[in-house]
């Protein structure tokens, strides 16, 4: 549900705007909020104990302000989710999850604090533990160089954290370096997870389909929709693998790529500066990046495992200025891609589903406001497309969120955003236009430094000149907006592709339909 705890930013460079009615919300009716969405809150009013202060950040969801509790003065995060943000019941859901998750898992000093929750008609207000430290890979970056001593004790309190989750039968589903973050900044301060947004409670053999996470991090079994926990140990594998040469084990240009990638598990310890990394830390790498679950390192097995048992002796020498130049840019570009994310948010409007709405009116033929099976088989024919009733009933079943039988306004806007990604393109030229502050038609370095300066820190001139070299194809120095869109293309996050709709049948057939063209709905944007 986006970085809870991130370091303040300055305010002042944040123009707050006016939240507008979300159409996708399962209930709009004009802007009508979400209803109530968690089953026991701490109260309605959370100004009567916490006092809301400068922004620290902003997620997919909500924004997370600085809190000061009234009666101690102590300093904590307050993430507030806008119920207009909370497009479906799916999306519900999920909050409430994410909140009996934190409340369920026992105190952790490597799991960040959830103290209370509050909801009023307008949003969902979740205070926790403030981490003013800074993301994992700023703390490696701004340290200046990094050993093999350091990468043990960062996968020692990953591991500890996913064996915590696992013995409390929580699969956290989303392990990546941005979900730590540094308690405080001293150098002794604690690392913590802080978001649990996509972590579910299982049963001991309990299998799961829904395709979540991120890219990079993702296991091969989630890919194949058959998985268990055992993916939360890949995910810290990678994350080791990133920390010890800088770069990802599985990587290419495309989703697909990295998908192929994934699934082929050929782990490379050729590159730089593998030949210089002990042996005891590639062995315990090949365990937890094992592509069979069956035979991966449990979380026990990897902190029984001698390079973690002995990790105060593991080599402090440092692993040399290239990690730390791969880690500084890999940590730089997720920053540009979830600045420019951010950007396309804020352009969603009543507009990007003005011709949807136009084409739910012309198939409610009763005019109430909702659309039955034969409404939706007669409406599709209408529109041309020949899609077997089997498969309109599978679209159906999937689509009717609340099981009522039919879909109402909000679930056909949802199931018709999912099979064709609207405005994608319109939505990168608007993101593009942000960075490209003088309307020259390129992304030049001064735009960027002024952009991303404030998230980089002091070093920002390296990844600044790492991400013009390595988005900059044609090397002119500057960033067009084909290169800027392919950049945003590459290894995107998959978890908003099959987020709503988990049922693998429906996503075979989603994909089907798009792949032969028997269903493509009206985009006047493309």
């Amino acid at each position: 549900m986006g970085n809870c705890c991130a370091a303040p930013s300055d305010p002042e460079k944040k123009a707050k705007k006016k939240d507008k009615p979300n159409p996708f919300s399962i209930d709009y009716k004009g802007g009508s909020g979400a209803g109530t969405v968690l089953r026991d809150p701490t109260g309605r009013d959370i100004g009567s104990r916490y006092e809301l202060g400068k922004e620290l950040g902003r997620g997919e969801f909500g924004v997370t302000y600085l809190c000061t509790d009234k009666d101690s003065g102590e300093h904590l995060a307050c993430k507030s989710i806008s119920k207009n943000k909370l497009r479906t019941v799916v999306d519900i859901e999920d909050v409430r999850r994410e909140v009996e998750i934190m409340k369920h898992l026992p105190a952790h000093p490597n799991i960040v604090r959830l103290k209370d929750t509050y909801e009023d008609e307008d949003a969902v207000h979740l205070v926790m533990e403030l981490c003013e430290g800074g993301e994992l890979f700023d703390r490696i970056v701004a340290r200046g160089h990094y050993t093999e001593r350091a990468a043990a004790a960062v996968t020692h309190t990953i591991i500890e954290v996913i064996q915590v989750c696992h013995k409390h039968g929580v699969m956290h589903r989303d392990l990546k370096p941005e979900n730590f973050l540094f308690g405080n900044k001293k150098e002794n301060a604690p690392l913590k997870a802080i978001d649990f947004g996509l972590s579910v409670f299982f049963k001991q053999g309990e299998r799961f389909t829904e395709i979540v996470g991120s890219p990079y991090y993702m296991a091969p079994e989630v890919l194949k929709r058959n998985y268990g926990p055992e993916v939360d140990v890949w995910s810290a594998g990678v994350i080791l693998y990133i920390l010890l040469c800088g770069v990802p084990p599985f990587w290419a240009e495309t989703e697909q790529g990295v998908a192929q990638a994934i699934l082929r598990s050929i782990v490379d310890f050729r590159r730089e500066p593998w030949p210089k990394i002990s042996d005891s830390a590639k062995d315990l790498v090949r365990h937890m990046l094992d592509p069979d679950p069956k035979q991966r390192f449990t979380a026990q097995q990897v902190l029984d495992h001698p390079w973690l048992q002995n990790a105060k002796k593991a080599p402090n020498v440092n692993l040399g200025e290239t990690v730390r130049a791969r880690l500084q840019q890999f940590s730089g570009m997720n920053k540009l891609k979830k600045k420019a994310l951010r950007v396309v948010a804020e352009y969603l409007s009543t507009e990007e589903v003005a011709d949807i709405k136009e084409m739910f009116e012309k198939m409610d033929i009763s005019q109430k406001g909702s659309i039955n099976l034969e409404e939706l088989k007669i409406g599709l024919r209408k529109l041309g497309h020949q899609v077997a009733d089997a498969d309109v009933q599978i679209l159906m079943e999937a689509a009717d969120v609340d099981g009522n039988g039919t879909l109402d306004y909000g679930e056909f806007v949802a199931v018709s955003i999912h099979l064709r990604k609207i405005g994608n393109d319109e939505h990168l030229h608007k993101a593009f236009s942000h960075f490209d502050r003088n309307k020259s038609g390129y992304i030049e370095i001064e735009e960027l430094t002024e952009s991303l300066a404030d998230d980089l820190g002091p070093n920002h001139e390296e990844v600044i000149n790492g991400i013009i070299r390595d988005v900059d194809t044609d090397k002119d120095g500057k960033i067009s907006y084909e290169e800027f869109a392919a950049m945003m293309k590459a290894g995107t996050d998959w978890r908003k592709a099959s987020r709503q709709y988990s049922r693998e049948r429906f996503n075979t057939l989603s994909s089907k339909l798009i792949k032969d063209g028997s269903l493509q709905l009206k985009n006047r944007h493309s």
